[in-house]
């Protein structure tokens, strides 16, 4: 009897089996499409559905088109194709899916012809100014949808401060001329990628985008694919170059990836899953949150427990954390970040959360783009305040045994010892400005100090005015910005003194940008919509930026700085005979600038009695010592 209820039972597992393989389906493809003539000829096809992994093999008779290899996956519901289109033209491609005794399936794929070769990208770099912008808080362009069929729950409440404010693509790109009125290059884009997690009671939303659940589509709330080509597009035509902000080291826990992994290690500690029950706010005593200590990864010291709470722990429960160690979730990714760079035309990236990530997966992805696109630009986020620890992440680093082929990397020392300095009085030796020449002392740690971004503010800080107006220590620290070796980055609104602590919520610093929305009571955007403190700061700024743009002693000229005397920080760029001597007195009272320190600046017989403040039109005479007002700054061209 035994052996007649195993044999039942048996039958009955093949029959499930064999009913399995016939229903395989193919829902969907990525990447969408691909391009022919890549440098690196290789392409891995994910494809998802249910027991896809059932089929036999994948063949295709398309010219030019080898498939290498077909690997099967721990989930049944993925199948990944290695193919080698060195070949191949541009056309459709028809796959065939063979199944066991059941006629295959057939998929038409779009092979592309490309726009221009890799080295034709041309990344942002130091004659760059980077303007960071929310496209959620920005500005709402016309035909604007409130309420997106299809996503999970959301709302776009203004009078909270941590929901959907309802900010697009189309409004940005309606807004293009105000970014060529303040005089910036280019735009950075928080990410723009769908994040289709639902609002929660407690106020959780995904509107700051760094949740993705399709890392090919843009989220429908802020437009299309099309739209971001237009806006990227039209921002070209008027000189402005675009940023994408991309997410490696997570993404949003409504990805197909976290509801069915496609294998068992695609997530870092995804055993907790199991107690999370698919929720999308999940608990479980199984889950590590990352430490956001970021030294271990650098530490020559670091203990393997630290070193592992920091790239193995989810950043936050809601976002699970990849595991880039996997090469074909590695494979995947660096993909993607080719495949946005030739559909949508994107001049650079910004990688968030770098250090989170495994650093050999991420060198990878680093090295297979720089030999694609040798001229292209990344920057990388590195959210520690010690130059020698932002310094050994970049490309070619001395400090490091393994390079990162990071070729830009973020400035947190500057932002950090600015934000000290400008409550401080400059002493004569540690406190106010000497912070800033006592960071810059260690660039000699850079392999290239002009692909460093610095910067006095973003999403994630404080304002720079606080809840405050100090426009004096604001333009200090503009002026700054905008004259020493560095890319730098502006955030969206310091232009017309938008200030905001995160002392109550993150959405305190991401406020929405006066008259980017219907019914705003007046518009920021037009000189007559703005006070005049604030057409003062933008103007001033805006004179700034004009002259920076092309500006060669800037952009190539070598940097001296002097040690604070007096309480006046000077720091000069000098390019052939043409020099610019950025000058800031760093205390609460008038101090004098006694020029004879500074004669190595003067040549022989150079008339220096009428010297040019390039942000004001203002005339300065250098033959004689200088009495400065208080936090007074000058950038004086000579």
């Amino acid at each position: 009897m035994r052996r007649i209820l195993f044999l039942i039972a048996l039958v009955a597992q093949v029959m499930t089996m064999s009913a399995a393989k016939q229903k395989a389906t193919i829902d969907r493809i990525d990447p969408t499409d691909w391009f022919v003539g890549m440098k690196n000829p290789s392409l891995q096809l994910m494809v998802y559905g249910k027991d896809i992994a059932s089929v036999q093999e994948v063949t295709t008779d398309y010219p030019g088109a080898v498939i290498d290899s077909v690997v099967r996956l721990d989930s049944p519901n993925y199948l990944l194709v290695y193919m080698n289109l060195r070949n191949a033209q541009a056309g459709t491609m028809t796959l065939k899916f063979n199944l066991e005794k059941r006629k295959a399936l057939t998929y038409d794929y779009t092979l592309k012809a490309r726009e221009m070769s890799g080295d034709k990208r041309i990344g942002f770099d130091n004659s760059d100014v980077l303007y960071m912008l929310m496209p959620d808080r920005f500005a709402q362009g016309a035909g604007h949808n409130p309420q997106v069929k299809g996503m999970r729950p959301y709302k776009e409440d203004r009078t909270q401060p941590s929901l959907r404010h309802g900010g697009d693509l189309n409004g940005i790109r309606e807004h293009l001329d105000y970014f060529k009125e303040l005089g910036v290059t280019a735009l950075w884009l928080t990410p723009v990628l769908e994040n289709n997690s639902p609002d929660s009671e407690n106020g959780f939303s995904t509107y700051h985008g760094y949740a993705t659940t399709d890392y090919y589509k843009v989220d429908p709330r802020f437009g299309t694919n099309a739209d971001y080509r237009r806006l990227c597009d039209e921002a070209h035509a008027k000189g402005l170059k675009v940023v994408m902000d991309m997410i490696f080291n997570h993404s949003g826990f409504e990805h197909p990836w976290t509801l069915d992994m496609p294998t068992k290690d695609w997530l870092n500690l995804p055993d907790w899953l199991k107690e999370s029950q698919g929720t999308s706010n999940p608990t479980g005593t199984s889950f590590l949150q990352t430490s956001y200590k970021l030294t271990p990864v650098k530490d020559p010291y670091a203990s393997k427990v630290d070193l592992r709470e920091t790239v193995d722990g989810w950043f936050v429960p809601t976002m699970p954390d990849l595991n880039q160690r996997n090469q074909h979730l590695m494979t995947y990714l660096i993909q993607n970040s080719k495949w946005w760079i030739e559909t949508i035309g994107i001049d650079g990236i910004r990688m968030d959360t770098y250090p989170y990530a495994d650093a050999k997966g991420m060198a990878r992805w680093m090295k297979e783009l720089d030999e694609e696109y040798p001229n292209f630009n990344t920057v990388g986020e590195t959210w520690v305040t010690e130059p020698a620890y932002t310094a050994a992440w970049q490309k070619d680093s001395r400090l490091s045994k393994d390079n990162s082929y990071l070729k830009t990397v973020m400035d947190f020392s500057f932002f950090d010892k600015l934000s000290q300095a400008k409550n401080e009085e400059t002493d004569a030796w540690w406190q106010g400005l000497n912070r800033l020449y006592n960071s810059f002392v260690y660039d000699y740690l850079y392999e290239d100090p002009t692909h460093v971004m610095a910067f006095i503010d973003n999403h994630d800080t404080d304002r720079f005015l606080g809840n405050g107006k100090d426009t004096l220590a604001l333009k200090q620290a503009l002026a700054l910005l905008l004259t020493v070796r560095r890319i730098p980055q502006l955030y969206y609104g310091t232009e017309i003194l938008m200030n905001g602590t995160k002392e109550v919520t993150d959405g305190n610093v991401r406020k929405d940008f006066p008259g980017g929305f219907p019914g705003d009571k007046r518009n920021a955007f037009t000189k007559e919509g703005r006070t005049r403190a604030e057409n003062n700061m933008f103007n001033w700024l805006s004179r700034l930026l004009h002259w920076r743009n092309g500006n060669e002693t800037i952009i190539r000229g070598y940097q001296t700085q002097f040690i604070p005397y007096n309480g006046i920080y000077v720091v000069t760029r000098r390019w052939h005979r043409n020099t610019v001597m950025t000058i800031l007195n760093g205390t609460s009272k008038e101090a004098v600038l006694e020029v004879a320190r500074y004669a190595e600046l003067f040549e022989d017989g150079q008339d220096v009695s009428r010297v040019q403040d390039v942000a004001t039109g203002r005339y300065y005479d250098l033959s004689k010592n200088l009495t400065l007002k208080p936090r007074q700054s000058l950038v004086l061209e000579f």
